[in-house]
């Protein structure tokens, strides 16, 4: 379900995601198998983002949310135009 900026917004506030931060990765490059002291919900603004967890890779755009659990294992990769996304952190 594609989510505006502003809907996102208040949801992450209302699930007590205090610290929101803009991420923006390069084209056609990714990050390995690593994990997150925080929990982890982010908005695509532009771009794709393939997230593998668990062995099943799933595929976002801009207007779909990933949400991480703390400190779970995971790789990413990005797509030809990069990938910029809204982050919401909580501890």
């Amino acid at each position: 379900m594609n989510k505006s900026k502003e809907e996102f917004l208040r949801e992450l506030e209302l699930a007590g995601f205090s610290e929101v931060v803009t991420v923006t990765r390069e084209g056609k490059t990714g990050l390995g198998d690593h994990r997150h002291p925080f929990e982890a919900k982010a908005l695509i603004l532009e771009g794709t983002i393939s997230i593998e967890c668990a062995g099943r890779i799933t595929h976002y755009e801009a207007g779909d949310v990933f949400h991480l659990a703390l400190n779970e294992l995971h790789s990413e990769s990005y797509g030809p135009q990069g990938v910029v996304y809204l982050v919401g952190r909580k501890s």
